[in-house]
């Protein structure tokens, strides 16, 4: 199978190395050493992405627009095959893409300092800065709804109401916990609708392992593109809020261990706001800290959705493990908002500041 896809591409599998990569949850990734030259093969995974010509299409639109306006930007853009196209279908293996492999780059799974949470933030920022007169509206939806957190608090009210009846009642206090959040979807609602907020190109996972980093620690690029869409920039900035603040992940057990800590926090503005300089709207400006909110109670309320639903979107490695995920953010949203007032100062200080040390 590998055989005819690196066929696709002029390669011969005979002369080449294909080593299996863990790393990534969605997608099938191998490294492909080929003499000199070393590839990063990915299969499709099109049970998520449903359309994934429309998935190459968005990487085509924003890696021209980059070409064109910004050609010094490294931006890791999908290798051509022998007829000149972005993918290799193959009817019975699925969708298959290859990318060039950046020599002297290697990512990371877990946020282990303040300044690697600096230069991913900084990456994710500049990516954004970069497209901001892109017309968002332009690209597809690779997973419609995928941020919609009015659809994704149905979705929860649904399940806690009519869901496993056990498992509604072994959730009844995080269940009411949740509903005591409903602020948050409100705020949410109100800024889809009144249209202040600007569309942008956005990443939708910001996770530490979508960044490419040098020897030297300092960041290259973004990577993983699948999930670049039209999006508001609370996405992207709440995400990093909740994969990088808490030395404690969602699989935690031990819920003592989760916190907010402070350096992470203010590393994460620092690097997008040095990043973005005036890119970043005064709307936008006032919702840093709500997108922490925004993006880890979405979460919260998709894990006990599932539970209720009987693990039916995310699966469960044991019987009540997305009631442990849910709970886990819950309480990683309340250390969040427990902070709020030292948070707003870092934020208003690293904007007093963001034209001292605005970076190109």
């Amino acid at each position: 199978m590998i055989a005819s896809i690196l066929q696709s591409y002029g390669l011969d599998s005979s002369a080449c190395v294909v080593d299996p990569l863990v790393s990534g949850l969605i997608n099938k990734t191998w490294k492909v050493s080929c003499g000199p030259k070393h590839y990063i093969l990915q299969r499709i995974n099109h049970f998520v992405f449903k359309n994934p010509f429309e998935v190459a299409n968005n990487i085509s639109m924003v890696d021209q627009y980059l070409h064109e306006h910004h050609p010094d930007y490294l931006f890791v853009a999908p290798v051509k095959t022998l007829k000149n196209e972005d993918m290799v279908h193959d009817k019975e293996e699925g969708y298959f893409r290859m990318f060039p492999f950046i020599n002297g780059s290697h990512t990371i799974d877990v946020v282990s300092s303040p300044d690697q949470a600096f230069e991913a933030s900084f990456q994710f920022g500049k990516f954004a800065r970069l497209l901001s007169d892109f017309d968002a509206e332009k690209l597809h939806d690779t997973i419609p709804d995928f941020h919609n957190l009015t659809l994704r608090y149905y979705q929860f009210d649904d399940a806690a109401r009519y869901g496993n009846p056990e498992r509604i009642k072994r959730a009844a206090a995080i269940i009411a916990d949740s509903r005591k959040h409903l602020h948050i979807v409100e705020k949410f609602e109100a800024l889809r609708l009144n249209g202040t907020v600007k569309r942008r190109v956005m990443h939708h996972d910001t996770k530490i392992s979508n960044v490419l980093f040098d020897a030297q620690g300092k960041g290259l690029c973004i990577i993983d593109l699948d999930t670049v869409m039209p999006g508001f920039f609370i996405s992207d900035m709440g995400d990093m809020m909740r994969t990088y603040l808490s030395p404690a992940s969602e699989e935690e057990k031990d819920f003592d261990k989760i916190e907010v800590r402070d350096e992470f926090f203010r590393a994460i503005v620092h690097g997008y706001v040095s990043s973005m300089g005036d890119a970043l709207t005064d709307e936008e400006q006032n919702l840093i800290l709500y997108s922490g909110l925004f993006l880890i109670y979405m979460q919260a309320i998709r894990f006990l959705a599932d539970y209720c639903n009987n693990d039916a979107y995310y699966g469960a490695r044991y019987e009540d493990h997305n009631f442990v995920r849910a709970s886990n953010q819950l309480i990683l949203l309340n250390r969040l908002e427990e902070k709020s007032d030292v948070f707003q100062k870092i934020i208003a200080d690293e904007l007093k500041n963001k034209n001292h040390f605005f970076l190109s």
